[in-house]
């Protein structure tokens, strides 16, 4: 069997709760026609470089794929009826990345610094004025 990556955008309108069974559904799929999905990624609402349909953001998922091509076309096949997808791109690899994506990284980067600072300014100002009054 082959590797691929597997990329999509959905509208805007619908909840992430929607895209986790649109992401489901994909899983299903690929399961049914005697392959397997490794990682799966949410990347959440995100600014769409050019519009698509008059939106400015949609919906992204990441999905590592170990299945046969014939399971990659009935895939293709069903996302491009699913009123819900708006792009996807499937790209065939040498090799499956079990890393964290590069947008995910990124995400945890800026997260661990938020937390970072907020926990340096708390103790900066918390320390000054614990003790009560004399």
């Amino acid at each position: 069997m082959a590797f691929y990556e597997h990329v999509f955008i959905a509208r805007p309108e619908i909840s992430p709760q929607q895209v986790d069974a649109l992401i489901e559904d994909v899983v299903k799929t690929v399961e049914e026609l005697g392959g397997r999905v490794g990682r799966k990624e949410y990347w959440g609402l995100r600014n769409l470089t050019y519009r698509i349909r008059k939106n400015r953001k949609a919906h992204y998922a990441l999905l590592n794929l170990d299945c046969p091509a014939p399971a990659v076309h009935e895939l293709e096949r069903r996302l491009k009826i699913n009123e819900d997808i708006m792009r996807f791109k499937t790209i065939r690899v040498e090799e499956l990345d079990e890393e964290p994506s590069p947008i995910l990284a990124r995400r945890d980067r800026e997260e661990r610094r938020r937390a970072r600072r907020e926990g340096r300014e708390g103790e900066e100002f918390g320390g000054e004025f614990e003790g009560g009054e004399d």
